[in-house]
C-alpha cells in the first residue's frame, strides 16, 4: 500500500488546559480541531460487506489521504492546531489499567467471537504496543490475521464466514459524529448504527483518560438507550444550540440532552453564560439527508447555506424550541418558520439564506449528495468546501463568503464533507 506521509505542523502549540475546550458557535475563529486520518480501514472494504459498514463505494486509499493530508495542512495554513484522535488514543492506553478495559468494553461490545476465541484474542491485543493496538482496533481485525500458534476454533470456519474477528471502522474519519463540544463540555454519542458504535467508545476513553479533558463536563453519554450524532448537532451562538431530529438523532437523545444543557450554569471568559434555547429541526429520514449538518450549515454571523429540498414555501420547517420551564422541566413551543427562529435566536433584523446549489433543483440534488450544504466555518464569512462543489461555491462567494477549496473526489465516497471529518475543540468567542 503506498501511505502518503503526513505533513506535521512546523511551529503547532499543545492543548494542555481544559479550559482550552470551548465551542460557543459554529463560526468563530477555529482554534483546535481533532481529526482522524484515514488508513486500513477503508482497505478492508469489500463489496459484500459495503451496505453494512455504511459505504456505497470503495475509495482509493492513497489518493483519500492525500485529500485528507491536503485538508488538515489547509487548516494549519490558517493557524488551526490540529489533533488526531488515533494518537490521542494511543497516549491513553500506555496507561495498563485503561488498556486492559478498552480492550474488554470493545469485545463486550462486538459480540461475535466464541469465548474459547475470545481468550486467545484478548491476550494477543493486550501483547500489542498501544500504537498497534489502535490501528488494529481502527483497521479491524481479520481472521486470517490470527498470529502462528494461536488456536482458530471450529465456530470459527463453520458458523461464521465472516472474515472478521472485529470489524473495521471506515467511517471514522467522520471525527464530528461520535462526539462534540458544546460549550466548556462535551457530548459523548450513541451511535445509531452499529457499524459506528465504537467510534464513540474511543471517544469515551480518551475524554476520561487524556488530560486535555480533564473536568470537561460530559453533557450526554454514549451508554444510553436513544442514539444521537454529532452531524445534528450546530452550536448556533452562547445560548442556542440547533439539533436535528433525523434518521441517526432521536427526539428522547435529544431531550436528554437539552435538559442538561439548559439547566447548565458556564463560566466563559467573556462572563456570565447560560445555554436558554435548544430549537429541535426535524429533517427528512433517508441517507441522502442523514444529519442536520448536510442539508443546513451557519457560514456567516447572518448567513446560512440550506439545501432547498428541506425548505417548505416560507422556508418552512418541522421546529420545536425547547426552553427551561424554571422548574427543572422543558417547555416546547412548535414552530415552522425558520428565519424568524434565526432572527430571534441571533438577535438579527435579517438572515440571508443561500441554496445550494444556487437554486438550481439539478445541481442541488446533485451537490448535497456531494456534501454541497456541509461547510466548515474556520472563522466569520469563511468556510472551507470540497471543490467539486461548484454551483454552490460559486453562490456562496456571491453573498460575500470566502470559500477554500479542497478536493474530496476519494473522501466524499464516505458521504461526508469539511464539517463531518472535523470535530472542533476550541473557537474563539465571537465579539458582540
Amino acid at each position: 500500500m503506498n501511505n502518503s506521509i503526513r505533513v506535521m505542523p512546523n511551529n503547532s502549540t499543545t492543548m494542555t488546559s481544559n479550559n482550552s475546550i470551548r465551542v460557543t458557535s459554529e463560526i468563530g475563529t477555529l482554534e483546535a480541531v481533532l481529526l482522524h486520518r484515514p488508513g486500513r480501514e477503508i482497505e478492508n472494504l469489500v463489496p459484500e460487506y459495503l451496505g453494512n459498514l455504511l459505504f456505497d463505494d470503495i475509495p482509493y486509499l492513497p489518493v483519500m489521504q492525500k485529500e485528507h493530508d491536503y485538508f488538515a495542512q489547509t487548516l494549519r495554513n490558517h493557524d488551526v492546531e490540529v489533533l488526531y484522535l488515533e494518537d490521542l488514543l494511543a497516549e491513553v492506553l500506555r496507561k495498563p489499567e485503561a488498556k486492559r478495559a478498552f480492550v474488554h468494553e470493545v469485545f463486550t461490545e462486538q459480540h461475535r467471537v466464541s469465548e474459547a476465541t475470545g481468550r486467545h484474542l484478548l491476550d494477543y491485543l493486550l501483547s500489542l504496543s498501544a500504537e498497534e493496538l489502535v490501528q488494529t482496533m481502527i483497521g479491524g481485525f481479520r481472521k486470517d490475521e490470527l498470529p502462528t500458534g494461536v488456536k482458530h476454533h471450529l465456530n470459527d470456519y463453520i458458523h461464521d464466514r465472516y472474515p472478521f474477528y472485529l470489524d473495521p471502522l471506515p467511517n471514522l474519519y467522520f471525527t464530528r459524529d461520535p462526539a462534540a463540544v458544546i460549550g466548556r463540555g462535551i457530548s459523548v454519542n450513541r451511535m445509531f448504527w452499529q457499524a459506528r458504535t465504537r467510534e464513540s467508545l474511543f471517544i469515551q476513553y480518551v475524554v476520561r483518560y487524556h488530560p486535555l479533558f480533564a473536568n470537561v463536563p460530559i453533557w450526554f453519554n454514549r451508554e444510553g438507550e436513544f442514539s444521537m450524532e454529532g452531524g445534528d448537532q450546530l452550536v448556533l451562538s452562547r445560548d442556542t444550540v440547533f439539533i436535528g431530529v433525523s434518521e441517526r438523532t432521536s427526539s428522547e437523545a435529544l431531550e436528554v440532552l437539552a435538559a442538561r444543557l439548559l439547566g447548565a450554569q458556564q463560566k466563559c471568559e467573556s462572563g456570565d453564560d447560560r445555554f436558554r434555547r435548544v430549537v429541535a429541526i426535524e429533517i427528512p429520514k433517508t441517507r441522502s439527508f442523514m444529519h442536520l449538518d448536510t442539508v443546513f450549515t451557519m457560514v456567516d454571523v447572518d448567513k446560512f447555506t440550506v439545501h432547498p429540498d428541506v425548505l417548505g414555501r416560507g422556508h418552512e420547517m418541522g421546529i420545536y424550541v425547547l426552553e427551561s420551564d424554571g422548574e427543572g422541566g422543558l417547555d416546547i413551543t412548535p414552530s415552522t418558520d425558520l428565519i424568524t427562529i434565526l432572527k430571534e435566536s441571533l438577535h438579527l433584523s435579517d438572515v440571508d439564506i443561500i441554496p445550494c446549489g444556487g437554486g438550481d433543483s439539478i445541481a442541488a440534488a446533485r451537490e448535497q449528495w456531494n456534501d454541497g450544504s456541509n461547510t466548515l466555518a474556520i472563522a466569520p464569512g469563511v468556510v472551507v468546501t470540497y471543490d467539486r462543489n461548484c454551483a454552490s461555491n460559486q453562490a456562496l462567494r456571491e453573498h460575500g463568503v470566502e470559500v477554500i477549496e479542497v478536493p474530496g473526489s476519494e473522501l466524499g465516497r464516505g458521504r461526508g464533507g469539511p464539517r463531518c471529518m472535523s470535530m472542533p475543540l476550541s473557537r474563539k468567542e465571537l465579539k458582540g
